[in-house]
């Protein structure tokens, strides 16, 4: 029984883990895209596409698989909730 509160625990605290680290990092993403703008913007950047945007995709796509990974880790990839779902259903 203490060794299944201790790996319960040990869960909880990844996931905390997970999820502080998502954070920081969505707020540098904010920060430094915000600053890049202003970069793009102060030097008179008028082409058709701006050069913000293209560090904004690559980073965000990233940032997206983070923040799964973060809050829907192992329920989006779940053999077992998967498995429930078939059994419950009757497939």
């Amino acid at each position: 029984m203490e060794n299944l509160h201790n790996n319960q625990e040990d869960e909880l605290w990844l996931i905390a883990k997970r999820r502080a680290k998502f954070k920081k990092e969505l707020i540098t993403y904010i920060l430094v895209n915000s600053f890049l703008w202003c970069v793009y913007l102060i030097t008179n950047g008028h082409s058709r596409i701006p050069w913000p945007l293209w560090v904004m995709l690559g980073w965000g796509i990233g940032l997206a698989l983070k923040y799964v990974e973060a809050y829907h880790g192992k329920s989006w990839f779940s053999t077992e909730q998967e498995y429930e779902k078939l059994k419950n259903s009757g497939k």
